[in-house]
């Protein structure tokens, strides 16, 4: 494969893939069941009996 093609295949297929990749995840984040999940990684430095020290 040439430099040309490899260079065309990241400017158009590689930034497609990556930008659906993206909104993906940040989909995944704010989808409605996400809430508590989100809520609990938030908070979790905080329970005490979760706590070592």
């Amino acid at each position: 494969m040439s430099y040309e093609a490899l260079r065309h295949f990241a400017d158009s297929h590689a930034l497609a893939a990556m930008a659906v990749l993206y909104l993906a995840l940040v989909g995944w984040a704010f989808r409605p069941g996400a809430r508590s999940a989100n809520r609990h990684a938030a908070t979790m430095i905080f329970d005490e009996e979760n706590s070592d020290g």
